[in-house]
């Protein structure tokens, strides 16, 4: 039987993690940064301490980890947390590897199935609200995250290449590219112009010659 990570106190889970975004990274993450600057008091702060090294927020020598700076970049942060997720309960995905999507009764089931705890045990109650904590920050589908531009700099002009449909063979093959430079603007109304534009002017006339 296993042993997953919980806090007895899991409302302060999302609390430290708002705290880690707030705050400046540190050098260590020791029990004064988290009991101070975090403001998780007592042996419930101990607790947070143990808990962000499981979830590898922090390294063994109390070093902030990957993770932790990650997490801090609001275009990284449901990764990151995913990645936590995956570090602290890596027991869970062996047993399935989708469990994140599943109902909070069917991972309770998974996680009295790992650690072999009462059905009724606040082990169980406390380690399921631990993950829920984690779990409202993950976003386990990369291709969703978006890292924002700092603030002060300019966008890089997009430049995508558009092929040309080829015109009818007459024994010369004939292709066309063309290099579009777009507007660093995140208003989609000026994008669907350009390439309304773009389909009415250049690719209705190749059409029509061809």
């Amino acid at each position: 039987m296993g042993v997953l990570p919980y806090t007895t106190a899991t409302g302060n889970v999302e609390k430290a993690l708002l705290g880690i975004k707030a705050a400046a990274t540190p050098e260590k993450v020791t029990q004064d940064f988290v009991k101070t600057i975090l403001k998780i008091p007592g042996g419930s702060g101990d607790q947070m301490t143990a808990l962000l090294k499981k979830l590898g927020f922090v390294n063994p020598d109390g070093t902030p980890s990957d993770i932790y700076k990650k997490f801090r970049n609001n275009g990284s942060t449901g990764t990151a947390a995913a990645d936590a997720l995956r570090t602290g309960y890596a027991a869970l995905f062996k047993r399935n590897e989708f469990w994140p999507v599943l109902e909070d009764s069917e991972l309770r089931g998974l996680i009295i199935e790992e650690t072999g705890q009462d059905a009724d045990s606040n082990v169980v109650t406390m380690t399921l609200n631990t993950i829920k904590g984690v779990k409202k920050f993950a976003n386990f589908d990369r291709t969703n995250e978006v890292t924002p531009i700092p603030s002060g700099e300019k966008q890089a002009p997009l430049t995508p290449n558009f092929a040309l449909p080829s015109p009818p063979s007459v024994g010369l093959n004939l292709g066309y590219t063309i290099n579009l430079n777009l507007p660093a603007t995140s208003d989609i109304a000026v994008f669907n112009a350009i390439f309304k534009s773009l389909k009415e002017n250049l690719l209705k006339s190749s059409d029509e010659n061809g």
